[in-house]
């Protein structure tokens, strides 16, 4: 297995604070918008999106964190038991803008699950995307209107987020394994 680091914890404070002022821009202000991490890695994310919203404009915009474990359509492959890190949406969904936020775009399938899974909990005006790395490779016709970094991969390369809340540090690398099928990445 190789690894080669494609960002460095400065590239991904840039590329959170670009991101930020998109969102914030697209929808004209922070009037209606809120902020929702898909659990794990993109809580952490959303939360810094809206530090750097909060920064720039002096508003803090409502966030929460969406675990889609049993909106998966691959569930009964991933575990038997599967680990539930459970949703926290401390704010009315009807009506406002969400921004989904995830570390790693790849199939779409995790975007369709999330988008699943908010509308049990409320209808939105509308469901926007923002993804720190898009990787290609989409199976459903899902893109992000917020990119950090495009990344173009092969399918037998696994994108691996670092972000300092869960990992200790802030880094994105990619590995290839040689000979083997990506399987198990956590990525969809």
């Amino acid at each position: 297995m190789t690894d080669r680091q494609i960002m460095t914890g400065d590239e991904i404070r840039r590329a959170i604070i670009r991101i930020s002022h998109e969102i914030v821009e697209k929808q004209a202000g922070t009037q209606g918008l809120a902020l929702v991490g898909i659990q794990r890695r993109g809580v952490p994310l959303a939360k810094r999106i809206a530090d750097a919203i909060e920064e720039h404009e002096g508003v803090r915009v409502p966030t929460g964190a969406l675990d889609i474990t049993f909106y998966r359509d691959d569930l009964s492959l991933v575990a038997q038991q599967p680990i539930v890190k459970g949703t926290d949406l401390q704010f009315d969904l009807n009506g406002t803008t969400i921004v989904l936020v995830d570390d790693v775009l790849y199939t779409g399938r995790t975007v369709r699950c999330a988008m699943d899974a908010l509308i049990d909990f409320g209808r939105p005006r509308a469901i926007r995307l923002a993804v720190l790395i898009d990787r290609g490779h989409r199976e459903l016709p899902i893109r992000a209107d917020h990119v950090g970094k495009n990344v173009p991969t092969s399918h037998e390369e696994i994108v691996h987020v670092h972000v300092a809340e869960i990992d200790g540090s802030d880094e994105v690398s990619i590995s290839r394994q040689l000979g083997a099928v990506e399987t198990g990445s956590g990525e969809r």
